[in-house]
């Protein structure tokens, strides 16, 4: 999901760079103004060098020439990163600055926190307000929240939709692989063949957890806000609209969760 907004005149773009663990998730800013995102895959050692010799980022064409006629060469990278590998070299470009789990503003937070966990917290909250439960729908499902005063209540882990569907195909001798964005309808709950067995077991599954948490938190936090983001975010809307409508009525879907994190701690 992308969101294009017209181009201010401004001497000050920058980029902002979530290392995921599957993809790199990039935004273009002009000020505090997102203009741009995108993703592409993980890069190679002399990929990164290459750019720091030559700043040639894999940007939006369209955006590509207003950004390389800027005077602020080499245009400053805003990082954060879950891939430690990665994390080491993308500090090798000259103009970076790694946001750490301690420049975050939430209370309460462990040493292994997930970086973009605790962005995604933060950006929610200060989007759309505390208490929130954050769901972020990646490689992995994530559920992360914080209280009124932005303290860290905690979260729970677990493979992603995506994850579920490819561990089956790949470590299994006979279930086939599936492509989980032909789904969009729900399959039957008692399936009469191999590949729609897979989807309901998963699917249900699944959406039988999200509900159980979501539950648990409004118990707690009966005014909180509930927001999901990641891949498959837009895609367990649609199932949860369809199978719990009340919550999924209730439910924020915004992608850039993790990035407006970013340019709250970029601001300070």
């Amino acid at each position: 999901m992308k969101q294009n907004i017209p181009p201010q005149q401004t001497n000050n773009p920058w980029l902002a760079l979530m290392v995921g663990n599957s993809r790199l998730h990039w935004a273009l800013f002009i000020d505090h103004t997102l203009n741009s995102t995108w993703d592409t895959q993980h890069l190679s050692e002399s990929d990164i060098e290459q750019l720091a010799k030559t700043n040639s980022f894999p940007l939006p064409p369209s955006y590509a020439r207003s950004i390389f006629l800027s005077p602020n060469l080499p245009i400053t990278l805003v990082l954060a990163s879950v891939v430690p590998s990665q994390t080491q070299l993308w500090q090798t470009y000259p103009n970076h600055r790694l946001i750490t789990l301690n420049q975050v503003p939430i209370r309460g937070m462990y040493p292994t926190l997930g970086i973009d966990r605790a962005l995604a917290l933060f950006g929610a909250g200060k989007s759309y307000g505390f208490p929130m439960l954050v769901i972020d729908a990646g490689t992995a499902l994530t559920f992360t929240g914080a209280d009124s005063n932005q303290r860290l209540i905690g979260g729970a882990i677990l493979p992603g939709l995506g994850l579920q569907f490819t561990s089956l195909g790949q470590k299994t001798a006979q279930l086939p692989l599936l492509k989980i964005r032909e789904i969009i309808d729900l399959p039957p709950r008692f399936a009469m063949d191999t590949p729609q067995a897979i989807q309901s077991g998963i699917i249900y599954t699944l959406l039988a957890g999200i509900k159980e948490f979501i539950d648990e938190w409004l118990s707690l936090f009966p005014d909180s806000k509930i927001a999901i983001t990641g891949g498959d975010g837009e895609l367990l809307i649609i199932y949860l609209k369809q199978q719990f409508s009340e919550i999924g009525e209730k439910i924020i879907l915004d992608n850039n969760l993790i990035f407006w994190g970013m340019r709250e701690v970029n601001i300070v």
